[in-house]
């Protein structure tokens, strides 16, 4: 599709279908698109929000360009389904919940129920689960080898988004120069370079996240969750109810969750917020530690629940008050802290 008739189409309100995004966002990401005219196609689709169709699209436009990481095929109790638990960011000041539950995850699965192929970035706010980990000393500049074999043994690794998709070199500085989210920020979550077929995507708005789920549905995910807190986080928050949209069997379902139903007591303010980088590594560390320290708890909270979806997702727990347990003793073992060691050293083995 020629770009004139993509501004034809969408300049008055119009969308494109999935072929047609496929399209020019395949062009995008091969430099044939100049600066001005991506800053306006972006700023079109952002103004009323992208459909799923273009998701869908741009989404399979961006895995043809991805770096992969090699992950060996699923064998039962030897390989378990490789998982994403992933978010889009944009939301308030939170410790890096994804992160932490990623590596709890494997703790409590193990490689042979679960393997987290942890996607992510830098963040603005520079909280992202690149520099979080980084400050936990796991090398987040890894290639695709070491990546793949700290997800055979250890059962998790970090998969840097700025290696993986190195065609977002053309959509860069563009990107900087609109200064608000745009279609990629929702790309992301569907495009893990591992090929995760099942993933937790938190997801900063509602709408949003209802379209991420469409979206892997018609990608084929194999199960997912897609969330978004009624406290605007892009996790399955204790301090409210969580939108969650399930994807199964190409079908999406939505209900609103109540953590309350699991006898997760609600998080006061200020619980789960880290005000920069150093506070929120620190929560991090004591969480995965086991630090019984009564001020950890609602953080400790958080970070078991949104395993125990992950766990699900994974078929590794039947459902969401198990796989809480499972989290639990990951963490009160030591599994979760032995697990977080694994993933620093394997990433840093030449």
């Amino acid at each position: 599709m020629d770009i004139g008739d993509v501004f034809q189409r969408l300049l008055p309100g119009g969308t494109l279908n999935e072929a047609e995004a496929e399209g020019v966002f395949g062009e995008l990401l091969t430099g044939g698109l100049d600066e001005p005219r991506m800053a306006a196609m972006l700023s079109l689709i952002q103004s009323r929000g992208p459909t799923t169709g273009e998701l869908i699209g741009a989404a399979r436009a961006m895995r043809r360009f991805v770096t992969p990481v090699p992950a060996g095929p699923e064998s039962p109790g030897t390989r378990g389904p490789v998982i994403d638990t992933c978010g889009t960011g944009g939301a308030p000041k939170t410790f890096n919940i994804s992160t932490a539950s990623a590596v709890v995850t494997a703790a409590a699965a193990g490689p042979g129920h679960a393997r987290v192929a942890k996607h992510g970035n830098r963040s603005r706010s520079g909280r992202g689960s690149a520099e979080v980990l980084a400050a936990l000393d796991v090398n987040v500049d890894a290639s695709p080898e070491i990546q793949a074999r700290c997800l055979d043994q250890v059962g998790v690794c970090f998969c840097f988004a700025i290696h993986a998709h190195p065609a977002m070199k053309h959509a860069a500085g563009v990107r900087r120069s609109l200064g608000f989210p745009t279609i990629f920020n929702l790309l992301g979550p569907l495009t893990n370079p591992a090929r995760a077929s099942r993933q937790v995507i938190g997801v900063y708005g509602r709408d949003e996240a209802s379209k991420v789920a469409g979206a892997l549905a018609g990608l084929g995910s194999a199960r997912a969750m897609v969330v978004h807190g009624f406290d605007g986080i892009d996790e399955i928050t204790t301090r409210d109810r969580t939108h969650v949209f399930h994807v199964a069997d190409g079908a999406v379902t939505h209900e609103t969750f109540d953590p309350a139903s699991l006898g997760v007591r609600r998080a006061e303010p200020g619980m789960i917020e880290a005000p920069d980088l150093a506070r929120g590594v620190e929560i991090l560390r004591g969480v995965i530690a086991g630090d019984p320290d009564p001020a950890l708890a609602a953080a400790r909270a958080i970070v078991e629940l949104n395993s125990a979806a992950a766990l699900l997702v994974a078929g590794a727990a039947d459902d969401l008050a198990s796989g809480m347990e499972m989290a639990r003793e990951a963490i009160a073992s030591g599994r979760a802290a032995r697990t977080l060691s694994a993933l620093i050293e394997c990433s840093r083995a030449g």
